[in-house]
C-alpha cells in the first residue's frame, strides 16, 4: 500500500487548509477550507483543484471554521458525493457558517452586479445555499475518543483541540497489508488554561504529523490580561465615543462576553450596553447550550444573569437594529464580524466609525496579511469599504493574549508530549516567518529530522508498500 499526501492549502499561509491524501486508489481530503485574505489566496477559490471532485472518497474535518470547511459547498456543487466525518458540535456551527458563508457570496455577487465592478456580465456566487445544504446532509458525526472506521484500512480518531467549541486534533490510522501507520493532523491548537474550553489532547506519538504554526514565532503575554483588557476599554470609554471591536463569530465573541460579563462584575469597567451585533456570533452562543460536553461551562451560566444572559448584554439581529447602532455616540460597547473586517456586518460600523475622532477600534485577534484589518492595525490612513475610501480617524488599538490559537510557548508544549521525532513533520497553516521559526525550534531544539514547510501544490510520498 502506498500513501501520498498533497497540500492543497495552509502551505506557507494561515487559509484554505485543505489536504488530500491518496492511499492506493482511495482518496481522503483532510479538511476543505476556502482561502480567505490577499486577493492573490481569494482567487485560488476559483481555480480548479487538481483532481476531479467526484474522484474523491471522503472527507474528515478538523473543525467549523470557514478557512477549514468553506470550500465544502464547492466541492460538493463539482461533485463530490461522499461522506464528511466532523465531531457532533462542528455539525451544529457547520448549520451556521457554511449557510452564512453562501448567502455572502450570494450577496457579493448581486452587489457586483448591482455595481458593475466584476469583470464578468453576470457575476457568479462562489457557491449558493443548496450547495451548503447540500453538505449539511452529507455529514456524520462522531464524538471525541471513539475510533471511527471509514473502510477496511482506515480509522480515525476525533480529540479534542482546545481551538472552538468541537475541534480536534485527527489521529488517522492506515492498515497496511505488513503494518499500520499513524498520521496525526493537529487542526488548529487552542491555548492552555482557557476560560471556556478545555486544554488540547496530549498526542505521544505518529509517523507523520501535521502541525499549525499560526503563532510559531510569536508568544503572546497573559501576565495581567484582565487588567490590560480593563484598561484598554476605559481608556477608549473615556475619550467620549463608543468602543468597535471587530469579533470573530465562533469563540472569540463568546469569549468577550465571559470578560465583560465579569469584569462589569467586579466593577472594573462600566455597567455600559454591549451590543452583539452579528446573527451568526448569536446563533453560535446559544449552540454552547446545546453541546455542553465541548466546553467547560456549567449549567449555571445559561440562568438568569449568567454568562449569556447578562443585564448589560444586547443581542441585535435584525437588520434594522443593526442600522440603529450608528446613532450612538457614546457609552456603547459593539461587538461585530467578521473579525477581520473582511465583510459581515462590521464592514458597516467601520464605515460610519471609522471617521469619529471620539471612537475607538480594539482588534482583539490574529489579522492576516492583505485584509482590511490587518492594514488598520498597521496604521494605513484610510481604507476601501463599498468602493470608497474612507478616512481613518478614530483610535485603533490592538489586544493580545485572546487568541484561540495556542501560541509559541504553547505548540511548544503540545510538540513536547511526543516521546519520540514522527518519520515526517510538516509545519502548516502559518505566514512563512511563524512556520520557519516553528520548524527551526523541530530541528535545533528539539532534534527532530525531516521537518518539512511544504508549498502550495506540493506532493510527498509518505510511505510505500506498507
Amino acid at each position: 500500500m502506498n500513501v501520498r499526501i498533497k497540500f492543497l492549502g495552509a502551505a506557507q499561509s494561515v487559509t484554505g487548509s485543505k489536504y488530500l491524501l491518496e492511499i492506493d486508489n482511495y482518496k481522503l481530503m483532510v479538511d476543505c477550507g476556502m482561502f480567505q485574505g490577499p486577493k492573490e489566496l481569494r482567487l485560488r477559490n476559483w481555480n480548479k483543484l487538481p483532481i476531479e471532485e467526484d474522484s474523491i472518497d471522503a472527507v474528515i474535518l478538523t473543525h467549523a471554521h470557514i478557512d477549514h470547511s468553506g470550500y465544502l459547498p464547492r466541492l460538493v456543487k463539482n461533485g463530490f458525493k461522499g461522506p464528511i466525518y466532523c465531531t457532533e458540535a462542528t455539525e451544529g456551527l457547520l448549520r451556521i457558517l457554511l449557510l452564512d458563508a453562501a448567502k455572502l457570496q450570494e450577496e457579493e455577487a448581486e452587489f457586483a452586479k448591482k455595481k458593475g465592478y466584476s469583470k464578468h456580465n453576470t457575476p457568479e456566487p462562489l457557491f449558493n445555499t443548496e450547495d451548503a445544504e447540500n453538505v449539511l446532509l452529507m455529514l456524520k458525526t462522531a464524538p471525541y475518543d471513539l475510533t471511527n472506521r471509514v473502510n477496511d484500512f482506515i480509522s480515525f480518531n476525533f480529540n479534542n483541540a482546545g481551538h472552538i467549541l468541537g475541534s480536534s486534533i485527527v489521529e488517522l490510522f492506515v492498515q497496511g497489508e505488513q503494518q499500520q501507520k499513524k498520521l496525526v493532523f493537529s487542526g488548529d491548537l487552542g491555548g492552555y488554561n482557557q476560560p471556556l474550553l478545555k486544554t488540547p489532547a496530549a498526542i505521544t506519538d505518529a509517523d507523520i504529523l501535521l502541525v499549525e504554526s499560526t503563532y510559531g514565532g510569536k508568544a503572546n503575554d497573559h501576565t495581567n490580561f484582565e487588567t490590560i483588557f480593563a484598561n484598554k476599554v476605559n481608556e477608549a470609554l473615556d475619550k467620549g465615543g463608543c468602543l468597535l471591536i471587530p469579533s470573530f463569530a465562533v469563540g472569540r465573541t463568546q469569549l468577550l462576553l465571559y470578560y465583560f460579563q465579569k469584569l462589569q462584575s467586579q466593577g472594573l469597567i462600566p455597567n455600559y450596553p454591549v451590543y452583539v451585533d452579528s446573527p451568526m456570533a448569536i446563533s453560535t452562543t446559544f449552540l454552547y447550550q446545546q453541546y455542553p460536553k465541548y466546553h467547560t461551562l456549567t449549567p449555571e451560566a445559561f440562568q438568569g444573569d449568567g454568562l449569556f444572559d447578562y443585564p448589560t448584554i444586547k443581542y441585535y439581529k435584525s437588520q434594522e437594529s443593526s442600522v440603529s447602532i450608528n446613532d450612538l455616540r457614546s457609552k456603547a460597547i459593539i461587538i461585530s464580524a467578521s473579525g477581520m473586517c473582511t465583510g459581515g456586518r462590521i464592514l458597516h460600523h467601520l464605515y460610519h466609525r471609522l471617521s469619529r475622532k471620539n471612537d475607538t477600534v480594539l482588534f482583539v485577534g490574529y489579522q492576516a496579511y492583505g485584509t482590511r484589518g490587518r492594514r488598520l492595525v498597521d496604521g494605513e490612513t484610510s481604507v476601501r469599504i463599498f468602493g470608497i475610501d474612507v478616512p481613518v480617524k478614530c483610535h485603533i488599538d490592538n489586544l493580545m493574549g485572546l487568541s484561540a490559537h495556542a501560541d509559541m510557548n504553547e505548540l511548544h508544549q503540545w510538540l513536547s508530549n511526543f516521546t519520540s521525532p514522527p518519520k515526517m513533520t510538516f509545519v502548516v497553516h502559518g505566514e512563512v516567518e511563524n512556520s520557519i521559526a516553528l520548524a527551526n525550534y523541530l530541528r535545533m531544539d528539539s532534534g527532530w529530522d525531516n521537518v518539512y514547510i511544504p508549498n502550495y501544490l506540493e506532493s510527498f510520498e509518505l510511505f510505500r508498500g506498507i
